[in-house]
């Protein structure tokens, strides 16, 4: 299949981008709603999941992705492979992802993916970043006990920020990365990979307890 064409960036704060997504109900669009969900949050042409929901299929595996056009040919190669494990959806996920998924019972998430978001380089365009204290606190709310939060970028200030919003989460520790996470890597991953560029990656997992200041709280832990 030709690859479709589109804009690198869009605005999401402009208004085509704050359509309300329809909340997304399990039951209807995976074969096994019961498994482990993955998130993959910005996850452009979904190659990346694409891959790992026909190696890893314990797992049912959910791309978000802003661009429209992008789900749209995702979702016909998904169906094209009949796999009933994956999906895709258009969602602007710094405004809407909590409504995206409020129907998906909390402790339904055992991962969440994000990788290579925008960074929107001009301070003038800073709030249009993806990921957000609001954003965070989404993904929290419906991480399972344990459940994975894993960030990369090659943007360092990027890479800073989001870690600091993530680190500032009571509800998350940081755990140490050994090694490549997955057995697939993304297009974005490999390319810069390629030219020998840092890629700055971690690793959150969800307390236990309320919050790691809470009851039986996991200990901090640092690479």
């Amino acid at each position: 299949m030709p690859r479709v064409r589109v804009h690198q960036h869009v605005n999401p704060l402009s208004p085509y981008y704050r359509q309300p997504p329809e909340p997304l109900c399990l039951d209807k669009v995976f074969a096994k709603p019961e498994l482990p969900l993955h998130l993959d949050i910005g996850c452009a042409r979904g190659r990346f999941i694409l891959n790992l929901a026909a190696i890893a299929t314990g797992c049912n595996y959910l791309g978000v992705e802003i661009r429209e056009p992008l789900v749209i040919e995702a979702d016909k190669i998904a169906q094209e492979q009949t796999l009933g494990n994956l999906k895709y959806v258009f969602c602007n996920a710094m405004i809407w992802l909590a409504r995206l998924l409020e129907q998906v019972p909390a402790g339904s998430l055992w991962m969440v993916t994000i990788q290579f978001p925008d960074p929107w380089f001009k301070k003038k365009h800073a709030k249009r970043r993806m990921v957000d204290a609001k954003l965070v606190a989404d993904v929290c709310e419906k991480l399972a006990p344990d459940g994975l939060v894993y960030i990369q970028t090659d943007i360092e200030f990027l890479a800073a920020e989001m870690f600091a919003l993530f680190v500032a989460s009571e509800r998350l520790v940081e755990v140490p990365l050994a090694g490549d996470l997955f057995p697939i890597k993304t297009e974005r991953e490999l390319a810069v990979e390629s030219k020998g560029l840092r890629i700055y990656r971690k690793l959150f997992k969800k307390c236990k307890g309320r919050n790691r200041n809470g009851s039986d709280p996991l200990p901090r832990i640092t690479s």
